[in-house]
């Protein structure tokens, strides 16, 4: 790596220090962490995972892991946006597009962000499915698409799109298409229950782009997804599962210990009750985070049993999420329901991970297939 460990740390420092001081107003007002992205360009944490020779910090998948569960516990639509913008880093890194030799290097800057826009409304969480079409015309590819919900939606310099291949319609590409193309519109705007700030808005694409924007050989989309977005997503939804776990049982441990009965003399932890739950809440963390660390390891130097790891470990994190936030919220009461803790914005956030695509019921049932000798398509 080209920095060393302490600015690693200083980096991130950086970022988490400027996500955690908006992550409110961004949360309440529903409004995109312009602030919190500008520490990210210019940190050098938009390169982590993209090698020194374009630039980046060359890091893998271990890495990539804490850092991203760190700004997630920090605020949870920044970890979103920054998940997103990795993704798409590794898709454009497996195969540069022809037309935009630069591409890598100046998202390893900071001076791109990017972002995918795989799923679609006519197939859903169904991402490696495109409904959408891409028709050859002469050197160019006319593309027409409704993408919903595309992180950073308005506010990514280049989207990582999907759609039928030009050359196969039974098979898949990807295209990077540059922000300001004519034709690539918001379709509508983002108001979710958590991740309040990425804008995760749908997208109407109807556009003209030369064919050497296309990632990959045609009909390559598909292997790509599997080969290479499906592991790095994964591992950072499940980082972000665990970043906003983590936020949850730290303000819960600090509530429980600080706030008091006055009338026995004694801090809530003093209740056998509370103590348990804390006690569960940690156990659990500390299980799917040694869960993760084990699935990046398996990323990072693949081995016979890595697909199962990539598998499950988004679904298993998720579903934790989900049990370690609504504890957090029952011991706090109602410091948490009241939005004086930042549990209750955790809890929300932690809400999205299980029905994003691949969706946690999906993923269980991929891994029961592959470990049943079934074909997971």
């Amino acid at each position: 790596m080209t920095r060393t460990h302490s600015t690693l740390e200083e980096a991130v420092a950086q970022v988490t220090a400027v996500a955690s001081a908006h992550a409110q107003q961004v949360d309440a007002e529903g409004t995109y962490p312009v602030h919190s992205v500008a520490a990210l360009r210019s940190s050098g944490l938009l390169g982590l995972v993209i090698s020194e020779e374009a630039g980046g910090m060359g890091a893998g998948p271990v890495e990539f892991t804490e850092v991203l569960g760190s700004i997630a516990a920090a605020c949870g639509s920044t970890a979103m946006i920054y998940l997103m913008h990795v993704a798409a880093a590794v898709t454009v890194a497996s195969a540069p597009p022809a037309a935009m030799p630069h591409l890598l290097s100046r998202m390893a800057s900071g001076e791109v962000l990017g972002t995918l826009a795989f799923s679609e409304k006519g197939s859903r969480s169904h991402f490696w499915a495109p409904v959408s079409e891409s028709v050859a015309d002469g050197d160019d590819v006319r593309f027409s698409a409704y993408k919903s919900w595309v992180t950073s939606a308005g506010y990514a310099d280049v989207y990582v799109m999907s759609s039928k291949s030009a050359v196969d319609p039974e098979t898949v590409d990807l295209y990077a298409i540059p922000a300001g193309t004519v034709g690539l519109d918001i379709a509508g705007p983002w108001s979710g229950l958590g991740l309040r700030g990425n804008a995760s808005s749908p997208m109407a694409v109807a556009v003209t782009i030369p064919a050497s924007h296309r990632i990959g050989e045609p009909g390559s989309g598909f292997g790509t997804m599997m080969a290479t977005v499906l592991p790095w997503f994964n591992l950072g939804n499940s980082a972000v599962s665990l970043g906003l776990s983590t936020a949850a049982v730290d303000a819960a441990v600090a509530h429980v210990t600080g706030a008091r009965l006055e009338h026995l003399d004694q801090a809530l932890s003093a209740l056998p009750t509370i103590r348990a739950q804390i006690a569960k809440m940690s156990i659990a963390l500390a299980a799917q985070t040694s869960y993760l660390a084990q699935a990046a390891a398996k990323v990072a130097t693949p081995a016979e049993d890595t697909a199962l790891f990539v598998l499950g470990v988004k679904a298993s994190t998720n579903d934790a999420a989900l049990i370690i936030t609504e504890s957090a919220m029952r011991v706090c009461g109602g410091a948490a329901f009241s939005k004086h803790l930042p549990i209750e914005r955790a809890f929300r956030d932690a809400r999205a991970g299980s029905v994003m695509a691949p969706t946690a019921d999906v993923l269980y049932d991929f891994y029961g297939k592959a470990l049943t000798g079934l074909p997971l398509f």
